[in-house]
């Protein structure tokens, strides 16, 4: 058996970028995006300096995440171990960037598909080596098989103490370091701050945005990393700095995932949660309203299909959507979700030609009959509908904050709350609703916004995380970036403003407050998908 890996030794590095430039010449790498890059960081107070390097790239693990969440199977693990992606069935997702700890993946901006280090396939399988390798001028990048005992990279792995990028990841990257430095392999032991590049200019990491403010320190909240005491202040080009710790050299990497995908968040949260409030009403033995019947299962459409149109505008290759289909990857919750969509849509078309079938008399009997099933599917289907996104940001093993175990309940009740919204919207034009199914809208979506808030203080940011990315990105919510959409819009417009209006009572007030909590939910899942993406994972 054949296992590829690389050692960096890094008593040899010398940080002449030569290995990058070999990458993008072997492998026609365009501009402003890398496959290998060289870390700088840089240590210490003026005269006593350090600067440590570091060579970044795909750490080809042994348990990819981004293969798993690959929709179209078009990233994918060779059998000797290499992580290999296939442009040619790549629907630009960007699902691999959030799953990947490291920062290895991009989207190629030539061919708007996805694209990291593949080991120098073409090369690896005629027997060469990778063309880093053989640019190195100082043998500081070793490659070969690691279960050949008698190969240079597996003495040197079990002659000298090596490390690895974010082991607690469980991704058993085959990348491993010879006295790695904690400051490059820990990416939030710096931050980014414009002034401390070398050679290039600190980008913004949204698009149209400006570039970070100079920061008077160096070094984000949290302890330094252990070994490395604070000295005193950094002399850098004049100024000095606070703390003695700052990049002098690093790929930089924007936000993969934008607007579409907290808005897709929220339109599928109501498709779902319209239908699973209804279901559950009348399989309840409430009073069935033919009308309402009709308007919830028109809604719930029309917002299913909005959220498949999010999520395929969002796409970087739109026209292979269905490449999904075609070519299904089925470890992927992407995968997955796309075809509970599918379903679910097929199951609300039926009962709304069933409905409006029997309201016109084309077939009598026939929406009583299918009823009872249809409802029981459908509400199996919305519920899966609603929390499937919740194992698809588990998945994103790249962004710690969506690691949670109480993601799954969470969705589920904001899509409670949202079918309990559209419910209090339909009410006022909708006269001749029973008021029984008024009523259990009205309390659905009281409880639901009160679970939701519980959910959100206790659970989400109210207990501590697992790990410094998980609480950066919290923080960032709460304290930070973000803080003015999740205090004033998730917060006061989406749960106090609805709660106040709720208990004043009236059609308009239910209404009114429905809207709000809609817009409520736009504002939290903006922040909870955005501030974790903030955070560097190289």
């Amino acid at each position: 058996m054949t296992t590829f890996g690389f050692a960096i030794d890094n008593r040899n590095c010398i940080g002449c970028h030569a290995c990058s430039t070999a990458c993008k010449s072997e492998n026609d790498v365009p501009l402003g995006v890398y496959r290998t890059w060289v870390k700088y960081t840089e240590t210490g107070a003026f005269p006593d300096t350090q600067r440590h390097f570091q060579v970044t790239r795909c750490n080809h693990c042994s348990n990819p995440p981004c293969a798993r969440i690959c929709p179209t199977g078009a990233m994918y693990q060779r059998d000797d171990g290499i992580v290999e992606f296939n442009s040619d069935a790549c629907i630009g997702c960007k699902a691999c960037l959030q799953a990947c700890p490291y920062d290895a993946i991009h989207i190629d901006p030539e061919t708007h598909t996805a694209a990291k280090c593949h080991y120098c396939s073409h090369r690896t399988d005629r027997g060469l080596e990778p063309a880093c390798v053989v640019v190195c001028p100082t043998h500081a990048i070793v490659a070969g098989d690691l279960d050949d005992p008698s190969s240079e990279i597996s003495k040197l792995v079990a002659r000298e103490t090596v490390t690895v990028r974010k082991p607690e990841q469980g991704t058993a990257p085959k990348l491993f370091y010879i006295e790695g430095s904690a400051v490059n392999l820990v990416p939030t032991a710096t931050e980014r701050a414009p002034g401390t590049f070398a050679f290039a200019d600190v980008r913004p990491l949204h698009e149209g945005a400006e570039p970070p403010a100079p920061s008077s320190s160096m070094t984000p909240h949290g302890p330094q990393p252990q070994g490395l005491p604070d000295r005193g202040p950094l002399q850098i080009g004049g100024r000095r700095a606070e703390h003695m710790v700052q990049v002098g050299y690093n790929a930089q990497h924007t936000v993969p995932w934008h607007w579409p995908v907290p808005a897709y968040l929220v339109t599928k949260g109501i498709g779902a949660g319209v239908f699973g409030v209804l279901a559950a009403a009348w399989l309840l033995g409430l009073p069935f309203h033919a009308p309402t019947a009709l308007v919830g299962a028109a809604l719930a459409l029309v917002m299913i299909g909005a959220t498949t149109g999010l999520l395929v505008f969002d796409l970087e290759r739109p026209e292979r959507f269905l490449y999904i289909l075609i070519r299904p990857q089925w470890r992927s919750w992407l995968t997955r979700g796309a075809v509970a969509l599918i379903g679910y849509s097929a199951l609300l078309t039926a009962w709304f030609a069933a409905e409006a079938g029997g309201a016109l008399g084309w077939w009598p009997g026939l929406a009583e009959s299918v009823r009872p099933a249809l409802l029981w599917t459908g509400g199996a289907f919305a519920a899966f509908s609603a929390v499937y996104t919740a194992f698809l940001f588990g998945q994103a093993e790249g962004r710690d904050l969506w690691q949670s175990p109480l993601l799954p309940p969470h969705l589920l009740v904001q899509a409670a709350m949202m079918g309990g919204a559209a419910l209090s919207l339909m009410a006022p034009v909708l006269p001749g609703m029973p008021p029984e199914l008024a009523g259990f809208g009205r309390t659905v979506f009281a409880v639901s916004l009160v679970a939701d808030a519980i959910m959100i203080g206790l659970g989400e940011f109210g207990m501590s995380h697992g790990t410094d990315v998980a609480a950066k990105a919290a923080h960032a919510i709460t304290h930070g970036r973000y803080r003015r959409i999740f205090w004033g819009g998730a917060v006061a417009v989406g749960h106090v403003v609805p709660l106040g209006l709720l208990y004043v009572g009236g059609p308009l007030a239910g209404a009114v407050a429905a809207a709000c909590a809609i817009v409520g939910l736009y504002a939290f899942e903006y922040a909870f998908v955005m501030a974790p993406q903030d955070i560097p994972n190289s």
